[in-house]
């Protein structure tokens, strides 16, 4: 049974040799009795509906198979690759660099109090929200670079610096022809606490 979020014919037609590549390259997982295209399906399933892996349709993969490949891939930064290959592909069609030199940075701080455990969520008395904050980056189009989700009393600054630790190797992994990559932010961030933090944080992977 085909879903809505189930990859069409076409969609599969690009993401398989990409994920192969990728796949190739990573460790190796365990044998399956279940196509890769069966298992992505199961997975893009679960993140679109927000489901539990247990609540799984009964004609994909058992959710421990799918659970299992989406742990194991998204440890070995297989996702990130894949997002990172298409990211790159979709700017080259409309005639632009694969890697963006200009990101756009900014948060949201949501109401996730069903949701969001007791340690996982916080409340913002800027936005008087008691929740969860997504801070998250993206190019030009729109297109994600990276997110990062803390609580929603941690700060704009503190939120981008974390992000942009974790993902401190896009930076560092830049291209020589690329002299530098340029951040836009609103105003509800302080660019000397965001230089400070930054400083301290790139010396130590430097």
């Amino acid at each position: 049974m085909s879903y809505s979020s189930s990859l069409t014919d076409e969609e599969w037609e690009i993401l398989e040799p990409l994920l192969l590549e990728i796949l190739h390259k990573k460790k190796q997982t365990r044998p399956s009795n279940w196509t890769k295209r069966e298992i992505f399906d199961g997975i893009l399933y679960q993140l679109k509906n927000g489901c539990n892996w247990s609540d799984l349709p009964k004609d994909l993969p058992p959710y421990s198979t799918v659970y299992w490949h989406h742990k194991q891939w998204r440890q070995a930064g297989v996702m990130e690759a894949l997002m990172e290959m298409l990211h790159g592909d979709v700017r080259q069609q409309v005639k632009k660099r694969r890697r963006a030199k200009l990101i756009i940075i900014d948060s949201q701080a949501v109401k996730n109090t069903c949701n969001a455990s007791v340690d996982s969520k916080g409340f913002c008395f800027y936005k008087a929200t008691n929740g969860i904050k997504r801070h998250l980056a993206v190019d030009t189009l729109g297109f994600p670079f990276f997110t990062h989700c803390t609580p929603a009393n941690v700060s704009d600054d503190a939120g981008r610096i974390e992000m942009l630790t974790l993902h401190i190797g896009y930076f560092k992994a830049k291209p020589v022809n690329t002299p530098k990559i340029t951040i836009l932010l609103d105003h509800g961030y302080h660019i000397k606490t965001l230089v400070t933090g930054l400083e301290k944080v790139y010396s130590r992977f430097n």
